[in-house]
This record gives structure tokens, C-alpha cells and sequence, in this order.
């Protein structure tokens, strides 16, 4: 197993391990807990509706001329 698979599952582990003790009396970790699974469905959402739409991802294009002519 490489580090990236080992990290991802130590965290999900802590992650429900945090959302086991906010159901068990701790409320104080509701909402922050809540926040990473209403972001991930809004950008899952979004993809979706993408999707529907037929549109199509484009690679970022970045051009750093005018920084060059800034510079100089």
C-alpha cells in the first residue's frame, strides 16, 4: 500500500470515528463535520448538472505573458 491509500484511510477512520462520538452526545462536532459532506455534495451536484447540460471540462489555460512584460 502506498502513503497516499494508507493517509486516505486514516482519515476517513478519524472521520467517522469524530462523527460516531458527535451522534453519541457531542453536538459541538455537528456542524463541522457537516460542512466537508455539504461541500462535497454541492461540487457533485455541480458536476451533475454539468453533465446534464453537455458541457465539457477544458484544461486551465494560463498565460503568463503579461507578467513577463510587467517585470521587465
Amino acid at each position: 500500500m502506498n502513503v497516499r491509500r494508507v493517509t486516505w484511510i486514516v482519515g476517513l477512520a478519524l472521520y467517522v470515528l469524530l462523527w460516531i462520538l458527535a451522534l453519541n452526545g457531542v453536538t459541538s462536532l455537528i456542524a463541522p463535520l457537516a460542512v466537508p459532506l455539504v461541500l462535497a455534495v454541492m461540487v457533485w451536484l455541480g458536476l451533475q448538472l454539468n453533465r446534464y447540460l453537455g458541457l465539457t471540462p477544458h484544461r486551465p489555460r494560463f498565460d503568463d505573458a503579461d507578467e513577463d512584460d510587467a517585470a521587465s
